[in-house]
């Protein structure tokens, strides 16, 4: 009988950016499996800008957007990871980097694009984390500067990723999903239950998002289990 993995070194792994540390796991696969499904939604307009969002907190989003980053970057896509989660921030935790300038200090006027941006050890990935978390993040999300933010950023690279915080807890997702040509909802498996997965999605088509599709995080399979059973527990 194998010898369990302490929870300590269970949780290690399941923040590690697996698409990055084990490009040929399962679950990297996966990660490439969504990010053509993604790329081929659309016949008409190309997915260039995309919302990542759960319905609750721990669902596991910040992880799957990462990841998701992570395998459009190693298709040589100029990719740029956005944490506009600007009331619990994760981007700098994931990247091991400062979180001292980032979107909100765009957002005030009070740094430019190339202040905030910072390039990451994957070729081709650049990340925005949040900064300075501010008091107005749903106010900050929908302004027009916020508008200028996305048609600059969009000038600059091919794909741009934003983690947004859980759509039944705040407005900020909404917001967001209404200005990304796509949003696609993180759920997990384990705790996840219907009604709130149709609240998050209604929510999200009142705000004329366009729904990509849904990520079932948290699944147990027989390879790779400990990737599966505990992938995803960070926000």
């Amino acid at each position: 009988m194998a010898k369990k993995k302490p929870k300590q070194a269970l949780q290690s792994v399941a923040r590690k950016l697996v698409t990055n540390a084990n490009p040929s796991s399962v679950i990297s696969e996966q990660f490439r499996t969504l990010r053509t499904n993604i790329s081929f939604s659309s016949s008409d307009t190309e997915i260039r800008s995309l919302v990542f969002t759960s319905g609750s907190p721990g669902e596991g989003k910040s992880t799957v957007a990462a990841n998701t980053a992570v395998v459009f970057a190693q298709e040589g896509k100029r990719v740029l990871l956005v944490d506009a989660d600007m009331r619990k921030p994760t981007v700098h935790y994931t990247f091991h980097i400062a979180n001292t300038m980032g979107l909100s200090n765009l957002l005030t006027r009070k740094a430019l694009l190339d202040d905030v941006v910072k390039v990451t050890d994957q070729e081709n990935l650049s990340v925005m984390t949040c900064g300075p978390i501010p008091p107005n993040p749903s106010e900050l999300l929908g302004s027009r500067m916020m508008d200028s933010v996305i048609k600059e950023i969009l000038n600059q690279y091919d794909v741009v990723i934003f983690d947004a915080p859980p759509v039944l807890a705040v407005t900020d997702a909404q917001i967001l999903a209404n200005k990304a040509d796509g949003t696609v909802l993180v759920l997990n498996t384990a705790k996840t239950e219907k009604d709130a997965l149709e609240k998050a999605k209604e929510l999200l088509e009142k705000s004329n998002a366009n729904v990509l599709g849904v990520v079932m995080n948290n699944y147990t399979y027989e390879n790779d289990v400990y990737y599966y059973q505990y992938y995803g527990n960070e926000e």
